[in-house]
């Protein structure tokens, strides 16, 4: 399942996993996609090693863009992550 985190001002939506389990460490996979004309950009960043994967129509620069939201967010996407999404996170 796949929780919302943020929208961009240019509608780019960041969403994220729950909790997986890799090799017996913690992983949250965030996706970000952006409509474009006739279709979407996208990709996934894999937390906590911030690892991209699949990534379809952004250029270098806005996935830097994106690595540094997710650099200064990831400490609370993984929290929600853990708590079932934003809207679970009852003691924020």
């Amino acid at each position: 399942m796949m929780y919302p985190f943020l929208q961009l001002d240019d509608m780019t939506e960041i969403v994220h996993s729950e909790i997986m389990y890799v090799n017996e460490q913690e992983t949250v996979k965030v996706y970000i996609e952006k409509p474009v004309e006739n279709g979407f950009h996208s990709a996934y960043c894999h937390l906590p090693d911030y690892k991209w994967s699949n990534i379809e129509g952004f250029t270098k620069e806005e996935i830097e863009k994106y690595q540094e939201i997710i650099e200064s967010t990831a400490h609370l996407i993984i929290r929600f992550a853990r708590q079932g999404g934003i809207g679970n996170a009852a003691n924020f």
